[in-house]
């Protein structure tokens, strides 16, 4: 294969990596947004829900959200009473976030029905396929980072 067909394959592979995502994150965001909450807040509830109390700096880095945001997502999600901030013991400053009771009763409810819808829009695919695809994508997106 010529240098000019591996760049016409190469935007060919971005061009349809870029609408099976959109299309993929569409779907699974019109279910985050049936449950009440934003797709971001939903990641910072999933992800105080799976890993337990994270300190807001490292939040942002976690579910792929500008630091900016972190801020206006835990003020929403805080007054909706599904997470509290909480100071380090260790050191003042430093703010984690943390679910709440009700926190965790709403992900308890809502996060199997999103589970199993994810599954769903991934079914086209066999167990081999998606693990064929999570190696590749892994390989693809460490080969990026370390160009940097």
């Amino acid at each position: 294969m010529s240098n000019q067909e591996e760049k016409k394959q190469s935007l060919k592979l971005f061009i349809t990596l870029s609408r099976a995502y959109k299309v993929v994150n569409e779907k699974a965001n019109e279910y985050i947004y049936d449950t009440g909450l934003h797709p971001t807040e939903f990641g910072v509830l999933e992800l105080l829900y799976h890993k337990g109390p994270q300190p807001l700096q490292k939040i942002g880095g976690k579910i792929l959200l500008a630091s900016g945001s972190i801020t206006y997502v835990v003020d929403k999600l805080e007054k909706k009473g599904l997470l509290k901030r909480t100071a380090c013991p260790t050191d003042r400053r430093v703010t984690h976030a943390e679910i709440t009771e009700k926190g965790r009763e709403f992900i308890e409810e809502v996060f199997p029905r999103h589970e199993e819808n994810i599954h769903q829009l991934l079914s086209s695919l066999s167990a081999e396929e998606k693990e064929t695809a999570i190696e590749l994508l892994k390989k693809l997106g460490l080969s990026i980072r370390d160009l940097s």
